[in-house]
Formats: C-alpha cells, sequence, structure tokens
C-alpha cells in the first residue's frame, strides 16, 4: 500500500493532505516523539489518533488531554497525578495521565498553553520517561508515546520567553503541519459529500445533493475555522433546509460575501471607521470613472486593517493572523506587500 493513501477517517487526496498522510504512515510505528501543528480545526487530533492506531501501541490506550481547560495545579495532578492529601480537595489517590497511558499514546492537544513551571516537569516525562505524583517523592516510570499539538507558532513564544527551548526541541523529533483548508480547497467537494451523508444519517433525512451554485461558494470561502466551520455549515444546511437540494440560500450569508450585521452593535469600532473614512477619499481621489477604482479601495483599507492589527497584538505576527483569519504566510506576504516591516518586530 503506497504511503500516500488517505488514513482511515481523514478526508483529502490533495498533494497536502498526500505529504501528511505519507508522514503519518512513515513515522507511525516509530516512539518518535511528534508535534502537530496548524489552525485550530484543521484536524490535529484525528493524525494524533491515526499515529496511535497504526503504531505498535494501536492495543494500548490512547489518552487525550487538552492542556489549555485546565489552570496549572490542576493540569499539573490531571498529569502526573496525586496523593491524597497532596491538596486540600485531594481526598484520594489519582492516577495521572501518563501513568494511564503506559503502553500507549498521550496526546497533548494545547502544549502551548502549558505553564512555564510545569514545562521543566513535562521535558523530564519526555527525556526520562519518569515523574513524581504531586505530593508524593515515589519516582513512577511509565512507557507510553507523546504527540504534542498547537496551533500557535512556540518559536514565537520561545522569543516572548513563555516557552522553554529545550522542551521545544524535544517536542520537535518529528512536526507535522496540518495544511488548512484554504490551503487544499480542492479537498472540499469530498468533505461536503461526506459530511452530506453522515448528516442525513444522523437526522434520517433523505441525503441531499449539492448544488454546484453552492460548491462554488465553499469553495471560495477562506475557512477561517476549517473543517469543523465546513462541518457545522453543513450540518446547519441540513438541518434548516426546506428541499432535497443544498444550494446557495442554505449557507451562511458571510460564506457567500455578504457580511451580516453583529448581534448588539450598534457603530463600527476604530479601525473599521477610519477605514470607512479612507475608502470614500480614496474613491474620491479615483473618481467614478477609474477602472482600478476596486483594487486601490481594497489595497487601502486591508494595509490600514493589518497595520491596526499588527499594533493591537504589539507585533506578534502569530496572534495579528488569528484575529485576522489568516494564515501565517499569508501575512508575512501582506507585510511585505504593504511594507509593515517596522510594525512586525
Amino acid at each position: 500500500m503506497p504511503t500516500t493513501d488517505p488514513i482511515s477517517g481523514i478526508i483529502g487526496s490533495s498533494p497536502p493532505m498526500q505529504e501528511v498522510f505519507r508522514i503519518t504512515r512513515k513515522v507511525a510505528p516509530s516512539s518518535a516523539t511528534v508535534l502537530l501543528t496548524g489552525e485550530t480545526g484543521s484536524g490535529k487530533e484525528l493524525i494524533a489518533r491515526a499515529l496511535h492506531e497504526l503504531s505498535n501501541r494501536a492495543t494500548g490506550p490512547f489518552i487525550r488531554v487538552n492542556c489549555g481547560a485546565l489552570s496549572e495545579s490542576l493540569l499539573e495532578s490531571e498529569l502526573f497525578g496525586h496523593t491524597k492529601g497532596a491538596f486540600t480537595s485531594a481526598i484520594e489517590n489519582r492516577t495521572g495521565r501518563f501513568e494511564a497511558a503506559h503502553g500507549g499514546t498521550v496526546f497533548l492537544d494545547e502544549i502551548n498553553s502549558v505553564s512555564y513551571q510545569l514545562q521543566v516537569k513535562l521535558l523530564r516525562v519526555l527525556q526520562e520517561q519518569e515523574f513524581e505524583r504531586v505530593g508524593d517523592t515515589r519516582t513512577i516510570r511509565v512507557d507510553c508515546r507523546v504527540v504534542a499539538a498547537t496551533n500557535v507558532d512556540l518559536m514565537d513564544l520561545i522569543r516572548q520567553g513563555d516557552f522553554r527551548e529545550d522542551l521545544y526541541y524535544r517536542l520537535n523529533v518529528i512536526p507535522i503541519y496540518l495544511p488548512a483548508l484554504r490551503e487544499r480547497p480542492e479537498d472540499i467537494p469530498a468533505l461536503v459529500n461526506h459530511f452530506v451523508r453522515r448528516y442525513a444519517e444522523i437526522n434520517q433525512t433523505p441525503v441531499s445533493r449539492v448544488t454546484t451554485n453552492a460548491l462554488n461558494f465553499l469553495t471560495q470561502y477562506d475557512w477561517p475555522g476549517n473543517v469543523r466551520e465546513l462541518q457545522n455549515y453543513v450540518e446547519r444546511a441540513l438541518v434548516l433546509g426546506t428541499s432535497d437540494e443544498l444550494d446557495a440560500d442554505d449557507l451562511p450569508q458571510h460564506v457567500r460575501g455578504l457580511a451580516p450585521l453583529r448581534i448588539g452593535r450598534k457603530e463600527l469600532d476604530d479601525s473599521e471607521s477610519m477605514c470607512t473614512t479612507l475608502v470614500t477619499a480614496k474613491i474620491a481621489d479615483c473618481g467614478e470613472d477609474s477602472t482600478d477604482v476596486h483594487n486601490r479601495v481594497v489595497s487601502v483599507v486591508e494595509r490600514e486593517v493589518i497595520l491596526q492589527v499588527l499594533r493591537q497584538c504589539q507585533g506578534v505576527q502569530t496572534r495579528t493572523a488569528t484575529r485576522l483569519g489568516i494564515n501565517r504566510n499569508t501575512l508575512h506576504k501582506k507585510i511585505d506587500e504593504y511594507g509593515l516591516h517596522d510594525e512586525s518586530r
């Protein structure tokens, strides 16, 4: 079987996804630590599970920990366990996730959320495969593979002093980048059909036909929420649809290029007001008959929006790209195009 063959449960045949499948199949049999990077909703957990199921540890447990959902003290107890009396609410001994993952795989989602102090203990587990429960001095040894995931650039956090460089290099043994949905638009029709069949079965309704018009809008949309966002919109269209077709009218307005007014918002914020003023001025400068008025106006507005968000994010490009809903590579190109390097430092 070619290593680029699709992995069960993951939809995609585009070149970027074929590369993901190739690397996943190649490294799955090993015990190497894997770092999954990519935007929220791009499928990192699916690849983490595939790494486990394609490995020699498939019969062992797959333990997922969302590091961003817990405070530092709770996360330490969740990962390493605690002994009775270790803290006020510790009424009995508790086994941690690393211990529970013995013989299997532990998936550390949102690894970027782990506090700097806790990163020290995490580094020791990766290097020595041992730790102590909270409130205990007895060393526990475990045999588990670590797969970590992040939706931000860890190198940015290292430069800010929020992430340990030695931990990064220990996690980044095998990096796998999950492309955003807008980077693989050729996969959208297959994903749409998959979700149509899935939710038709769940809701016990006939499978809807997806019109060409609807597919055109779906493939042209930027998908800041990636596959998860697409999944939600397909489900909503099937539930609210009134015919046996999923047409463009069944899609949210913004997917069709129409920006709905946000609920409860009565006026523009400062950056939008500034952009509106610039648009009006630019149209006046160009004149009604100018053929390039649209492109020039878009450029002026786009530059100003990126500039304002860069300043709000203090030049942190990962945070800026997330807030703008674009890929970091796209942001880099825009910074070059509009000469915003000083603002991005």
